[in-house]
């Protein structure tokens, strides 16, 4: 099958990221990514749960006098709308419709910025109460779980910049419509880590 033929909404496949061979076998490349990413996340979950409030005597800082969860909250819903918007994009490309699907992805990558952006200043805000990568090893596992998450964030973020710009006169086809399925993917992994940090970190934290 010829992978930039062009098609009408009529003609567009119902699956079209699944229509040819080397879609599938990204499929199965890509969930076995994602298998590994999900052991690195319980493996950093793991190690924060056995490190959290622990650190020498009377270093300072606790979960229940740290996390802010308004701040928190705000984030959470920016990064699940930006989940819902992605499934839009995603309706879109699967009725052929490549100017919608660019609008809603622009939006989700506005959202998954938004949230980045606040993670930043939330990190400077910890940062400036003294409660540094090295202050101990409750810190350590904290920054290094939220920060790898952060890190994907940025990763999805630079990801879904370059499939819009590079396929902005290209329009929908077989061999990019796998890639714009993929990031939805990717996107809805990294928020559902967050609903776990969300919850494991800041609202247990909070709660105690």
């Amino acid at each position: 099958m010829d992978l930039n033929k062009k098609f009408t909404p009529e003609t567009w496949p119902e699956h079209p990221e699944k229509a040819t061979l080397e879609a599938k076998n990204k499929f199965v490349g890509f969930w076995l990514f994602l298998g590994g990413e999900t052991i690195l996340f319980a493996t950093l979950f793991a190690t924060y749960i056995a490190l959290k409030n622990s650190g020498p005597s009377g270093f300072g800082f606790s979960t229940q006098e740290l996390y802010e969860l308004p701040l928190v909250f705000v984030m959470t819903m920016l990064l699940l709308t930006s989940s819902l918007t992605s499934v839009f994009a995603m309706y879109h490309l699967r009725n052929y419709n490549f100017k919608k699907m660019q609008l809603w992805l622009a939006i989700t990558a506005l959202l998954g910025l938004a949230f980045l952006m606040l993670e930043v200043y939330e990190f400077s805000h910890y940062v400036g109460l003294g409660f540094t990568f090295n202050n101990s090893a409750f810190s350590s596992a904290f920054y290094t779980l939220v920060g790898t998450h952060g890190f994907h964030v940025a990763v999805g973020l630079v990801w879904i910049t370059l499939l819009l710009i590079r396929n902005a006169k290209r329009g929908l086809n077989l061999y990019n419509a796998t890639k714009y399925y993929t990031f939805s993917l990717y996107w809805h992994f990294i928020d559902v880590v967050w609903v776990f940090i969300f919850t494991v970190v800041y609202l247990m934290g909070v709660i105690g």
